[in-house]
Order: C-alpha cells, then structure tokens, then sequence
C-alpha cells in the first residue's frame, strides 16, 4: 500500500514497505524522472527478512513539487521520512540520482547509514558535457506539458537489455507526473552540484557498487571515483548491462542488495 507521509518541512513524500517490521532496514532511493515504482520488481524479489521502504522523493510521482531541489535538501527528506516509518538507521539503496541522495544522506546523518549500495552510482556530472549539451539542446526549453518522445526516449537510453514494454510505459507515466520547471531544476541540480562533500571524513560505510559496463550514462571512471570517495567499496561489475540495472537484472540486483544487508551484519557480529 502507498503511503503519503508529509513531513515536518511541509513537503509530501510517498513510500512502499515490503517485508517484515522486524526484518533488516533498507530504503530504496529512485533515479531521475522516477518514483518508487523504479524498485517494484526488485522489492517483490526481496526476502521478508528485509524491511524495505522504497522512496518517492520530492518533485516525483505523486510527492510534492516544492520550489527548491538539492541533493541535500532530499538526504534531509529522507531522514524525517526515516523519523516518520520508525527506522533508527537502515541500509541506503540509490539509483543513478538516488546514489547521490544517499551519500549525501550518509554525510549528513552518518548515524542513520548502516551501508550504502549505488546502482548506476556516480559521485558528480558537475559539468559533464553531455548533461550540459542536453541541457542546452533539449531541456532548458522543456515546457508543459512535457513531449512524452522526450521522456521514453530519455528513459529508453538507460538500457541495454529489452525489459516487457508495459514495464517501460510504466516508467515513462511516471516521468510525465513531472512538470517542465522540475526536469529543469533536477538537471540544474546535476549539473551544478560537485561531489559529496566530507565523505572521506564521514567514517567508514560499508559501500557496494552495483555498475553495468555497458551504461551509457556513468562510466567506470565514476566508480573508481567512488571508490575514492567511499574507501573499501566494493565494486560488483554486471557485463552487458546498462545504466538501470534493477530493471534489466532485478533477481541479481535483489540478491546483490541482500548479501550486501546480511554480510554488513555478519562483519560486525
């Protein structure tokens, strides 16, 4: 069942639990353009021992669409959401914009992070060419309503593999929920956030790194970047895959999330 959880600061987040209450504490954080309908076959593949919550965060799907975005304003989001569901601390789940939310999200509430696992991850695309040609060629001018060509063919360059088509509707219903001003401010976002600062300092995390090596959007110079960033992460390579990994392998994503939750446990037993 949805959940719509307002938050303290007024915004209005959505979630799905799956799993035990008592089970070990995972929340999943989507990418760009999505909601946490990204994460319902890899939630449906999880074991009841895990207690996920997966995240719609602001300006997505049917959560709020506040004025300002950050990377930092939705890792605070999601710790009043924590306070909300009652989870003390949890395993952090991010795809391609979520990875950078739970970062951040590890640099703000350390406390809060018992592990970090980064699906498509990346640490900054400050700059990165291709964001800012896009940005110039296509989204800066997005108006409302948003051309759906322009978000299946940005949600279909995330893949390598052929998901079912009704799948990929799916996603591109959800990615039009968004208004042109917030494609606009997320691609701003990207475009205008360096990396996240203080995670060298903010202790160690246990960190897995989920990465296809056909992903068109984060090359392997990101992941040996976050290996910089988050020391001892370990770096799980999926051959021909691409950039959304929990929608083209999600049973693997799903045992790579488990082992991931149950190995952290049993280190610091």
């Amino acid at each position: 069942m949805v959940q719509s959880i307002t938050l303290p600061n007024g915004v209005t987040l959505q979630c799905v639990e799956h799993g035990r209450a008592s089970g070990a504490p995972v929340i999943l954080l989507h990418g760009l353009g999505d909601s946490w309908r990204s994460f319902e076959a890899v939630l449906t593949r999880l074991p009841p021992t895990i207690r996920a919550v997966a995240v719609t965060l602001r300006g997505h799907g049917d959560a709020s669409r506040p004025e300002h975005y950050s990377f930092e304003t939705m890792a605070s989001d999601v710790v009043q959401l924590m306070d909300a569901v009652g989870l003390t601390a949890a395993v952090v789940v991010g795809h391609s914009m979520g990875s950078v939310v739970a970062q951040h999200l590890a640099v703000l509430a350390p406390d809060r992070v018992l592990g970090l696992v980064l699906i498509g991850g990346f640490a900054t695309l400050e700059g990165d060419p291709r964001v800012q040609a896009s940005w110039q060629s296509t989204v800066s001018a997005l108006d409302d309503p948003v051309d759906p060509a322009f978000v299946r063919a940005f949600q279909a360059s995330t893949l390598t593999r052929p998901v079912p088509a009704s799948w990929l509707d799916g996603v591109v219903a959800e990615s039009l929920k968004l208004p042109a001003r917030v494609w606009r401010a997320l691609w701003r976002m990207h475009l205008d956030s360096p990396a996240c600062v203080g995670a060298r300092g903010s202790g160690p995390v246990p960190t897995t790194l989920l990465w296809g090596d056909d992903d068109a959007f984060v090359p392997r110079q990101q992941q040996e970047r976050l290996q910089t960033l988050w020391p001892g992460a370990r770096l799980r390579i999926y051959a021909g895959h691409g950039h959304a990994l929990h929608w083209e392998a999600p049973g693997r994503c799903a045992a790579d999330i488990v082992a991931s939750v149950f190995e952290r446990r049993t280190n610091r037993a």
